[in-house]
């Protein structure tokens, strides 16, 4: 049976009527006309991120990230509802691929502050970052409608870090981990990070990264 996470449509909502297939994460009904702007994704994300077999780290309180001095935590408040994310953070050194900001109306993905998430889209269920210099940490608030993996790659497109989010997440559903998790990866030269929910649909709040 097909999942479905339908978001109800608010006349109080800032955000344009939107529809995305299989599943719509903030309103139904019709789509605008003018249709939106193309993303061309890499073709590793056609692929899991997933091509090394390492020990893969639980979700638990104490894997949470623990802020340094030379932390940098993305301000997503600032995006418009459906623009797509791909250089706005660059002046910070990292870009992304296959991302979208969002106001979602869903309670299912609630924002873990403010009012904006990133979602993955137009392939659902992933979101790529890749920064301009290697980091050693990388992190974000992850919530996702299946299980759900941040991995880690050097230079080179080697996996070097990884951390799971063993089950779906979502809020008001019963699940034994609560919304907004947050999945943190710890590496020398950290170079590109793909969070990946394995065909199901994922919100990503507060990215934090530090070199």
């Amino acid at each position: 049976m097909a999942e479905s996470f339908g978001f109800q449509t608010h006349n109080s909502s800032p955000c344009k009527k939107y529809q995305s297939s299989p599943v719509d994460l903030t309103a139904t009904g019709s789509v605008p006309e003018r249709s939106a702007p193309e993303i061309l994704v890499p073709e590793l994300l056609e692929r899991s991120p997933v091509t090394v077999a390492l020990p893969i780290q639980p979700w638990s309180e104490s894997s949470l990230a623990v802020a340094q001095p030379s932390q940098v935590q993305l301000d997503l408040e600032d995006l418009a509802c459906f623009e797509v994310v791909n250089r706005q953070f660059q002046r910070y050194g990292v870009v992304f691929e296959n991302a979208i900001a969002l106001h979602p109306s869903n309670p299912a993905f609630p924002p873990r502050s403010g009012r904006n998430v990133l979602m993955g889209a137009p392939k659902p269920g992933v979101i790529e970052a890749r920064f301009l210099h290697p980091m050693s940490a990388v992190g974000g608030f992850v919530t996702s409608s299946r299980r759900t993996v941040l991995s880690a790659y050097d230079y080179n497109n080697q996996l070097i870090a990884e951390v799971e989010l063993a089950t779906a997440n979502l809020a008001n559903s019963h699940a034994r981990i609560p919304p907004n998790a947050e999945l943190f990866v710890s590496a020398n030269n950290i170079h590109r990070v793909v969070f990946y929910a394995f065909g199901g649909h994922l919100t990503v709040d507060d990215i934090s990264f530090s070199r």
